[in-house]
């Protein structure tokens, strides 16, 4: 049974990663808010990731970062606080973590970390100024720890379009929109959470041990194909 640390399993792809992994694995959850559901494999503990000391744990296999932000404004609308903040929960946070528990993943079992950007750092979009600046700067974590870290440890992230989560619900709040959204992806869907959670699933799994320093697009084919 592998141990996997997961940061933000409360809520959305992070929670519907801990659904998918808690029955064969032991989970360590660390959120502001404890999962919805309770498993006799899951142990919550109720942190604030950018402001708390990290609890110890002796040995991780797995580090899966979930924490992210949604802010759409026209650039004459951001601050450089929403810059700062953006930054802060998707890159500052995850570092704290990776430099934390690193010593805890190199005592682990074929360890892996994996972390989050999205399709808006490949593809330009308006109004992403500030979350596409931070998490351009996750995939350039992902490709330096993946290379810094190799053999040891794994190195991956995803990146997902819009998923039908809390944190993207003002995308999705009308039919309107949730048609809008689907027409624009040319495989005429958007993401369930279950769909990410079954991508990490497999990149953590012993069936992607070459795999490292990858950003994986789960795009519905928005950022490649132009149809």
């Amino acid at each position: 049974m592998n141990k996997i640390l997961v940061i933000g399993g409360s809520k959305g792809i992070g929670s519907a990663i801990i659904k998918n992994l808690v029955d064969e694995n032991s989970i360590v959850n660390i959120s502001r808010t404890p999962p919805v559901d309770s498993h006799i494999n899951l142990t919550h503990f109720n942190y604030n990731i950018l402001t708390d000391d990290l609890p110890e744990i002796e040995e991780i296999d797995t580090l899966i970062y979930c924490p992210g932000s949604i802010n759409l404004k026209p650039i004459s609308r951001l601050k450089l606080e929403d810059f700062r903040n953006d930054f802060e929960i998707n890159v500052i946070g995850a570092v704290k973590a990776i430099q934390h528990y690193l010593p805890a993943l190199k005592k682990g079992n074929k360890p892996s970390i994996l972390l989050f950007s999205t399709v808006a750092a490949k593809l330009g979009m308006p109004f992403h100024a500030s979350i596409a600046a931070a998490k351009s700067a996750v995939e350039g974590v992902t490709k330096s720890l993946g290379a810094e870290l190799a053999p040891l440890i794994r190195v991956n992230a995803i990146a997902p379009t819009v998923t039908d989560t809390e944190l993207a619900s003002k995308l999705l709040r009308n039919e309107r929109m949730i048609e809008n959204i689907r027409e624009r992806h040319p495989l005429k869907k958007y993401l369930d959470p279950k769909e990410v959670a079954d991508l990490a699933t497999f990149l953590i799994s012993e069936k992607a041990q070459s795999i490292s320093g990858q950003i994986f697009e789960l795009d519905c084919g928005i950022v490649t194909f132009k149809i």
